[in-house]
């Protein structure tokens, strides 16, 4: 199988599930090959055919994408190291999770989530702990006698009741046996990078800034008044965001690779839902490509704040679609 059939059927998945997919990244390098949204989910989509092909950096700016715009980053893959990956099984890279195909269709459009995670030494489930504890009471089983049951530590059951650790899959038949009960808990594969939304502040506090950026041009639109994110892998150089708005944002001189960029922004903007800029170095013969704004970099030197920014791009997309 390669990568171009892994990514049709990938795309395949997504799309019989309900989400928007975005066109395939396919400038490199690139920290994600597809974004997809559903609703209120967004997702940030490598794929690899051994994911083990994915390295720390790529991961990082993954999350780092994922958490700045709302959104969960995954990989979908076919094998690792020198055998194919097991379905219902979910995986982690660099804190990314990892499935196969045939997991992601299960998830998605079957609404049916994996049982068992891969660790080192092997694959394991997740305990219901107190519906462990109640039906080992429910039958005047002790600690001692379920461990001894299974060839393991009280100590062992102990943990299991207590959400400590997980079991292999033996294990938790052979328990599901003896008390004749479901004890896996299902994976929500995107729940790790589920926050915990905090109290709402009584007093207006102004919101902790990302550092300035070391390119020149990004740095302008941070002094602007806007948080600018950079990356080093995306089809797009930054997101900026402010209290009102959030942009992708490309930085290029006028050419066919920059056209072909403002392209690619223009679709995975219409997913994410939010606008998409390029700043032009030079002169521009355009004011936009697709929903991609282009600004030249004079036009943005003029510019004195935040509000003047989003006025010239609403002006710009307004005249757009305009015509």
């Amino acid at each position: 199988m390669t990568k171009d059939i892994l990514i049709h059927q990938i795309i395949e998945v997504l799309e019989r599930s309900g989400f928007t997919v975005s066109n395939r990244c396919n400038i490199r390098p690139r920290s994600f090959d597809i974004a997809a949204r559903q609703d209120n989910t967004l997702l940030f989509c490598k794929v690899l055919y051994n994911i083990d092909g994915l390295n720390e950096e790529t991961a990082r700016e993954m999350i780092a994408l994922a958490e700045y715009l709302g959104g969960y980053p995954i990989l979908v893959g076919a094998k690792t190291r020198d055998q194919m990956l097991e379905d219902s099984v979910v995986y982690m890279r660099y804190d990314i999770p990892a499935v196969s195909v045939q997991t992601l269709y299960d998830y998605f459009v079957e609404s049916v989530p994996p049982l068992v995670s891969a660790a080192p030494g092997g694959l394991y489930v997740s305990i219901d702990g107190d519906v462990l504890k109640n039906a080992r009471m429910d039958i005047s089983m002790s600690l001692g006698a379920l461990a001894s049951e299974l060839g393991v530590s009280r100590r062992t059951i102990s943990k299991y009741e207590e959400g400590q650790m997980d079991a292999s899959i033996d294990i938790v038949l052979h328990l599901e046996e003896i008390l004749d009960v479901a004890l896996a808990k299902s994976i929500d594969i995107l729940r790790s990078f589920e926050k915990e939304m905090e109290p709402p502040s009584t007093k207006e506090e102004e919101p902790e800034r990302t550092s300035p950026p070391n390119d020149n041009i990004l740095n302008l639109i941070y002094t602007l008044g806007y948080d600018v994110l950079s990356t080093n892998q995306a089809p797009f150089k930054a997101v900026s965001k402010d209290y009102s708005s959030t942009f992708l944002t490309g930085v290029s001189e006028y050419s066919n690779a920059m056209l072909k960029r403002a392209h690619l922004m223009s679709s995975i903007s219409d997913v994410i839902r939010t606008q998409s800029v390029f700043i032009v170095e030079g002169k521009s013969r355009y004011e936009s490509v697709e929903n991609t704004v282009l600004i030249e970099r004079d036009e943005l030197n003029s510019l004195s704040d935040a509000d003047d920014l989003e006025t010239l791009i609403n002006e710009r997309a307004r005249h757009r679609k305009e015509n």
